[in-house]
């Protein structure tokens, strides 16, 4: 049995542990917040922007943009998206999951990864899997630093060059998509080559355009890559913070538990002790009566 001693001792740690967990929670939960937020309002203007594009593309019908060339070739880069930090669950894992199942699904194909992200870059590193193309962006972990649309321009701007010179054939993102503080959905989605879905339109709408349709397919489809690419940092950024505050509140949650337990345990060993040392001072006196 342990003594006293080192029963407080274990009573002060997890009393500790318990105070970081729970500062933890508190920090996530305010980000939380306002990446929620940011998540919530980005999603119409992308779901509109995506039903312009393809009415915009079925009206058009063939085309030769070069983000809209066929998708046969073998060459596929994953761009996986994870938080920098740990402590948040099975967060960072499912992505790695997410990208392990694809390649053992597929594995005629050629695979690359860039990582958006410290947990997954670290997870990969190890393989010959993580991109070393100069033609693509470099393997982003400062992008969470500083989270904003102009920032996330240069890496898709790399990775439309790097499509349209052979660099990858298909490029997917895998990322966790934000439900609730304690539910991720961890998505596997084509960003490139852009294969517009007619029957994802909600209706066929006769536009009059200005200028000519080809013209405004151009523009339309750059802004609706950054856009994607955007909205998925978005997701993934509102994700971890509701998993981290979720798992932070568990944690706190079993110290608080455990805590009780060793506290329950100390009292039945102090007391134990007391009982022993009556028992010997009671021994102590009929034996000098004696």
């Amino acid at each position: 049995m342990a003594n006293l001693k080192e029963i407080r001792t274990r009573i002060t740690s997890v009393e500790s542990t318990m105070q970081i967990t729970s500062a933890m929670k508190m920090v996530s939960a305010a980000k939380f917040k306002r990446a929620q937020d940011a998540i919530i309002q980005m999603r119409p203007f992308a779901k509109k922007f995506n039903n312009i594009l393809l009415n915009v593309s079925s009206a058009v019908g063939e085309t030769e943009h070069p983000m809209m060339r066929d998708d046969k070739g073998k060459k596929v880069l994953l761009i996986a998206i994870s938080s920098n930090r740990g402590l948040c669950g099975g967060f960072n894992n499912n992505v790695v999951k997410e990208i392990k199942k694809t390649i053992e699904e597929n594995p005629e194909n050629e695979y690359s990864i860039l990582t958006i992200g410290k947990k997954v870059f670290d997870a990969f590193k190890k393989t010959d899997l993580l991109n070393s193309n100069e033609r693509l962006p470099a393997d982003a972990q400062t992008i969470w630093d500083d989270l904003s649309y102009e920032n996330t321009i240069s890496i898709t701007s790399k990775l439309m060059s790097a499509f349209e010179n052979n660099v990858f054939d298909k490029a997917f993102l895998v990322y966790n998509s934000f439900k609730n503080a304690a539910v991720q959905i961890t998505v596997n989605e084509r960003f490139l080559p852009v294969v517009p879905d007619n029957s994802e339109t909600e209706s066929s709408v006769d536009y009059i355009f200005e200028p000519d349709q080809e013209e405004i397919l151009k523009e339309l489809i750059p802004s609706s890559l950054k856009i994607q690419l955007y909205k998925a940092l978005l997701d993934s950024f509102a994700s971890e913070h509701g998993a981290r505050m979720t798992a932070m509140h568990k944690a706190t949650d079993n110290a608080n538990e455990m805590k009780n337990d060793l506290k329950l345990f100390y009292n039945k060993a102090r007391q134990a002790a007391i009982t022993n040392e009556i028992l010997e001072i009671v021994a102590g006196a009929e034996a000098l009566g004696g």
